[in-house]
């Protein structure tokens, strides 16, 4: 959520900003939500003072023998009065709320200007993208054969864009999962967290899943409290530092989570129906930091270079892009994507998306945090999020670049350990 005093006193450049997310900032309305609120304010606080001023009156006109009645309906209609403006200012006030709550993150002024993904940047290519001398066959042709990925007992259990993984696919899978988390954590400084899939509206508000991408969640309800699948574990473990004052000294914070996540792909209909690509469930290790304002680019490529360590330990071809103007997701101010090799498209696919929010959600979470040199002053924390990586898409990439031509699929040196050995399944 963007801060509202900087809105007001930095107008037209937030309208330039976001007009290159191709969002309109309607300001008249922002305006006259902000008038009627400081009208309602104003008068508000006038008749307490009114009210203050005759509650003393009748103490003093009881001191004095008088009657007091029309003093005391007065004090009773300022009563009155004052309970329905400060209903109504409540009113305003979640009416400006919710206004600010569907304005997007302000861009980094070195994010590239454009409107679709077309107009990303390339930062950088990693690897050589492999040649076959025989045709290459997609992931789920490689899962039938090994009986390994079954979409068919998937829609019987759950329905379309669901999968189980058997036998030596699904002990890949998970070491990749196992994989992933020992490096984040035992190498790059990481704590482990196991988070619930399960949050209360509130976290997914927080985060910024709501109420923009309110038809995307999956909803569940347990007496009479609603609660959202997490669509990312970026969502709890963000929320770790919700309404907290942490101390510079402990920061930055580097959280890693292996979970679940569910999304029902609202606004993808056509878009990769066959296989594993895009799913309502999938899983994801998930990286989150949490750090000062002056560090957080810093973070951000830091962050980014561990989830490339992974494609380049798993020796998979990829490609690193900053999103452009157009392109970019509502919360982030700068984002990252990693794009690997996916033999039987013939080209990159998404793999990771590594943003950093500034204080866009800490300020919806009223995250803070206490300089050393001030004990005093508190400032919105930082925060970035990142996939480190989507599993299943990890699982899609190994498949397709480690295969033979018989079907069978070499397994990479690195996650041989975590496979009883095994150099082939």
């Amino acid at each position: 959520m963007l801060d509202y005093k900087y809105i007001k006193q930095n107008t037209q450049e937030v309208i330039d900003n976001l007009k290159q997310r191709g969002f309109e900032l309607d300001i008249n309305l922002i305006s006259e939500i902000d008038v009627k609120r400081a009208s309602l304010q104003k008068e508000l606080e006038a008749l307490q003072s009114a009210r203050n001023k005759s509650s003393k009156e009748i103490g003093i006109l009881k001191s004095q023998g008088k009657d007091v009645t029309e003093t005391l309906k007065q004090v009773s209609d300022f009563g009155d009065r004052i309970k329905e403006l400060k209903d109504n200012l409540e009113i305003i006030k979640t009416e400006f709320l919710n206004y600010l709550l569907t304005i997007p993150n302000l861009l980094d002024k070195t994010v590239p200007y454009g409107k679709t993904e077309d107009d990303n940047k390339l930062i950088r290519t990693w690897g050589e993208i492999p040649k076959f001398d025989f045709q290459v066959k997609d992931h789920v042709e490689l899962g039938e054969i090994g009986q390994g990925i079954d979409f068919k007992s998937a829609a019987k259990l759950s329905g379309s864009r669901f999968v189980v993984l058997r036998n030596r696919v699904a002990k890949l899978h998970r070491a990749l999962a196992q994989f992933m988390l020992d490096l984040h954590c035992n190498e790059h400084g990481y704590e482990e967290v196991s988070v619930p899939l399960l949050v209360n509206l509130e976290m997914l508000e927080g985060t910024g899943q709501l109420p923009k991408f309110k038809e995307d969640q999956f909803y569940t309800n347990l007496n009479n409290q609603e609660y959202g699948l997490i669509p990312t574990a970026e969502v709890p473990l963000t929320n770790l530092v919700r309404d907290s004052i942490l101390s510079s000294k402990d920061l930055p914070l580097k959280f890693a989570s292996h979970s679940s996540c569910f999304r029902s792909e609202a606004g993808s209909y056509g878009k990769d129906t066959k296989g594993m690509i895009r799913l309502h469930q999938f899983e994801k290790v998930e990286l989150v930091h949490i750090c000062r304002k002056e560090d957080s680019f810093d973070e951000l490529e830091k962050l980014i270079k561990n989830a490339e360590k992974v494609l380049q330990l798993l020796k998979l071809p990829y490609k690193v892009i900053a999103l452009c103007s157009g392109d970019i997701g509502f919360g982030a101010a700068k984002t990252y994507d990693i794009e690997v090799w996916v033999p039987s498209q013939n080209k990159y696919r998404e793999i990771s998306s590594c943003s950093n929010c500034g204080d866009f959600q800490a300020r919806r979470m009223l995250a803070r945090y206490k300089d050393l040199s001030d004990s005093k002053d508190t400032q919105l924390l930082h925060t970035l999020n990142g996939s480190g990586l989507a599993v299943g898409r990890a699982l899609v990439a190994v498949l397709e670049n480690y295969q033979n031509s018989d079907g069978s699929i070499n397994v990479p040196e690195i996650l041989q350990p975590y496979m009883n050995g095994k150099t082939v399944i």
